[in-house]
């Protein structure tokens, strides 16, 4: 898993870019994470580096050391140096956890919804498919 969140996280960031480029415009939406293109940059890597807090913090594992995500206005200049850090420590936090500390018990997270690690790493995997994909489909409208 993760090596997939890194695989998909990078081919977020390579998608966004071209919507940046390509000067893709989100449709309206209350949801402030689609305020902009800078926006849902942060949004999806702020959320990388989120989740694998949250999984150290319910695990009583060390501090990742993940820092936080530049602002919407410095994520253009600096999300490849982020993302970067993001998976540098995404790889070694969960490697000594036993398989059956992965599937119970289950933890709320920020957002009250319920997680296992393992349904919070397939969380991480599909949030940035996800948000390619919507980029993706604008980028096909253009």
């Amino acid at each position: 898993m993760v090596l997939l969140h890194e695989e998909h996280l990078r081919r977020f960031v390579h998608v966004w870019r071209l919507a940046l480029t390509s000067s893709v415009s989100l449709p309206p939406a209350d949801d402030p994470s689609y305020a902009s293109l800078e926006a849902l940059g942060r949004h999806v890597l702020s959320a990388a580096g989120g989740y694998m807090i949250w999984m150290c913090g319910v695990l009583a594992l060390p501090d990742p050391g993940i820092r936080s995500a530049p602002d919407a206005s410095a994520i253009i200049r600096d999300a490849d140096d982020y993302m970067e850090h993001v998976l540098e420590r995404w790889r070694a936090p969960l490697t000594e956890v036993p398989n059956e500390k992965l599937g119970t018990p289950e933890y709320p997270s920020r957002w009250q919804t319920r997680y296992s690690i393992d349904s919070m790493l397939e969380h991480a995997v599909m949030h940035p498919i996800r948000h390619a994909f919507q980029l993706d489909e604008l980028l096909k409208d253009l």
